[in-house]
């Protein structure tokens, strides 16, 4: 059990057979060396989502996942939560794939408050970890990450 900064409890994740990682390219993929390193056997699956030029709405280009992942617990790799809409999509995907809302840890290094909040609006049983909220995300972690920018 771990006390967060803010007073609260939270269990944690035991590693069990069948949990599984997702990562929201491009992003989320610089969180699965660290994922590999805790749990060396565990199936990534990955889902591309980008945002539409002309609607500028979040639209799904690439999903693969383990044939049996509604049957697994999904740790969500996204590292800078901003406003929600690119995870709220990554949901739907895995809903559609089966997977239930309530076995999603969105695993996070920032996110806005709003972000977390529609979330949660949208699916309020999924988990959500974070290492800090702040109302101003950085950005271009992808970029930095991958030397890229």
């Amino acid at each position: 059990t771990v006390t967060t900064p803010t007073g609260h409890k939270y269990e944690g994740v035991r590693f069990e057979k069948g949990n599984c990682g997702v990562s929201i390219m491009r992003s989320g993929e610089a969180m699965e060396q660290g994922l590999r390193d805790c749990c060396r056997s565990i199936r990534i699956g990955k889902i591309l989502i980008q945002s539409d030029e002309e609607t500028q709405r979040a639209k799904v280009y690439y999903a693969k996942f383990p044939p049996d992942i509604y049957r697994r617990k999904v740790l969500l790799m996204y590292p800078i939560l901003s406003t929600g809409n690119t995870v709220i999509e990554a949901v739907k995907v895995l809903v559609e794939h089966g997977v239930q809302p309530s076995v999603i840890i969105l695993l996070s290094l920032f996110s806005t408050p709003h972000g977390a909040k529609s979330i949660i609006q949208e699916f309020p049983e999924i988990t959500i970890l974070t290492t800090e909220v702040h109302p101003v995300a950085p950005t271009h972690f992808g970029q930095k990450y991958f030397g890229t920018d």
